[in-house]
């Protein structure tokens, strides 16, 4: 999740009306995109923007599959949101939050006794990533079932990274706790806990199921090293055991779809999230609140948060007017620059 392994033609779909400040931005998003495809050599990229009004203007570049020629999914394909899942188990922390079932300075050993071996973290350091829990990602044999708690007692065989309350220092494992946490709290699954709320409405959204490696529906293929076989190189990355990703990074969605969670998600909400950020070192100039950057674009700053998995990079958010837009390629960028780019040119060009 998020960067953990990062190592043909352009189409245009839009829709609605283009004014003369529309169609600048059309020209400078679509050629952030086809940048990305045809310098960075990623098989495919798509930008999604959602206004207000929920008028949506979706740009593609490159194939949907290496050797087909088949043009690029749009914003209605789905793909592996990876840490894009981050702000969505955030958003669902907070309405248990709101709804008395969590404090979040309590301590996360107060609802899971002896998880974390006396380790005072609390939740909001969870969710800020300045808990000092080291990572378990890494340690996992993926081709194995395995439960949330044994990926915990993995990243515990590791020492903290830092005093809980320090440096922000980023790490899947708060967001395995958190998931722990929300199942803990309503009795349920926490992927029937997102479903039944902030998720509800997205009908392109998904959890996989145990097991399951394809994507459902229409999709890109994607690329990039297998962590497991490093020498072959660049391989065909579609299939993965999206279930085992948990609440860190599991979710499947589609540009579209995630544009409506940001624009469904309160505005005070974002806000508070965001109330006492701190100096986050990726990406640079950044700050990290609770389960969302603010990340600043040529055109002020944006509320976001960005995923990677082996041949999949997303960048999604919205802007204070809210506007919201989502850049998915099917693989590992040259230059994030460019990613960022493109995000930059859909929601301030």
């Amino acid at each position: 999740m998020r960067k953990y392994f990062a190592a043909a033609a352009a189409a245009a779909v839009l829709v609605g009306a283009a004014s003369p400040a529309m169609a600048a931005s059309d020209r400078s998003a679509q050629r952030e995109i086809d940048r990305l495809t045809r310098q960075d050599g990623l098989a495919g990229a798509v930008v999604s923007v959602r206004e207000r009004d929920g008028r949506t203007t979706t740009w593609t570049s490159g194939t949907a599959e290496r050797g087909t020629g088949r043009p690029m999914v749009g914003g209605d394909g789905r793909f592996r949101a990876a840490s894009v899942t981050k702000p969505v188990i955030a958003v669902t922390v907070m309405r248990l939050v709101a709804d008395g079932k969590v404090n979040l300075d309590e301590q996360v050993e107060h609802y899971l006794p002896g998880s974390l071996r006396g380790a005072r973290v609390t939740v909001r350091q969870l969710l800020q990533h300045t808990s000092g829990l080291p990572e378990y990602f890494d340690l996992v044999d993926w081709t194995k079932p395995a439960t949330p708690a044994d990926h915990l007692a993995l990243a515990l065989t590791r020492p903290l990274t830092g005093r809980p309350g320090g440096q922000w220092s980023y790490s899947n494992t708060n967001y395995l706790v958190a998931g722990m946490i929300v199942e803990k709290v309503t009795g349920k699954d926490f992927r029937r806990v997102t479903e039944e709320g902030v998720l509800k409405g997205l009908p392109g959204t998904y959890w996989p199921k145990q097991g399951e490696l394809d994507l459902r529906g229409r999709h890109a293929h994607t690329y990039g090293i297998d962590p497991t076989s490093p020498r072959k190189g660049e391989t065909d990355l579609t299939r993965l055991p999206g279930h085992a990703f948990g609440a860190g990074g599991g979710l499947v969605s589609t540009p579209e779809d995630l544009n409506r969670f940001w624009q469904a998600v309160p505005e005070r909400t974002l806000r508070g999230m965001l109330t006492g950020a701190v100096p986050a070192s990726d990406p640079k100039g950044s700050r990290y609140g609770l389960g969302v950057y603010t990340y600043p674009l040529s055109c002020g700053p944006v509320w976001m948060h960005d995923g990677g998995l082996p041949g999949v990079r997303v960048l999604s958010g919205r802007d204070r007017k809210g506007r919201a837009a989502t850049v998915y390629v099917t693989g590992p960028p040259k230059d994030d620059k460019h990613l960022f780019a493109a995000l930059d040119a859909a929601l301030c060009q």
